[in-house]
């Protein structure tokens, strides 16, 4: 299997201890199971109380990462696209943390509609994945790793997908995130 290409670490346009963006990372991924082993990647720079927001198109691919996220994390359950039930909680086969994965999709508000799922209490505990969670949970906390997944629109076969991984605040000013382009 060939390794996503990496396109190279954007120039770091965050400070140790600031809010902002501390580096971006550009990834091409051309298949499905490239996006997989992107998500089983990601997975070992994980830990409890990381929050991982996903954004892309329908089909991009956010719900096959999250597949290798959670065999990376080594969680029970198929990782599945939580759109009608909103959230699922895998819990972890070994000592890692359990994986919360949203689907914010369906909903309209910000956090106060997220409240209901008790984000705030999982994320000390847990690794939580949300896809479509921008203007939606960013409250939760400042530290927070963003994957913007594009890929062609319209009618196409086409597999190759681009994404940006961007970590913000001080627990991703440091991280070597360029360590996902393989």
């Amino acid at each position: 299997m060939e390794a996503p290409a990496a396109q190279g670490p954007a120039e770091s346009s965050g400070r140790p201890g600031a809010s902002g963006p501390a580096a971006d990372v550009e990834i091409t991924v051309t298949s499905p199971e490239q996006m997989r082993e992107l998500g089983r990647r990601l997975a070992k720079l994980l830990r409890a109380g990381d929050l991982v927001m996903l954004s892309g198109e329908l089909g991009a691919g956010k719900t096959t990462l999250t597949r290798g996220l959670g065999e990376g994390l080594g969680v029970r359950g198929a990782v599945t696209s939580p759109t009608f039930v909103i959230a699922r909680v895998h819990p972890s086969l070994g000592d890692g943390p359990p994986l919360v994965h949203v689907d914010a999709y369906r909903l309209s508000g910000g956090l106060d509609e997220m409240e209901d799922l008790d984000l705030d209490v999982s994320l000390s505990d847990s690794v939580i994945v949300v896809e479509w969670g921008e203007g939606k949970v960013e409250e939760l906390t400042e530290d927070r790793l963003r994957l913007r997944i594009d890929r062609a629109v319209g009618d196409t076969a086409d597999e190759v997908r681009h994404v940006t991984v961007t970590g913000l605040g001080e627990r991703w000013a440091t991280a070597d995130v360029s360590v996902l382009a393989g």
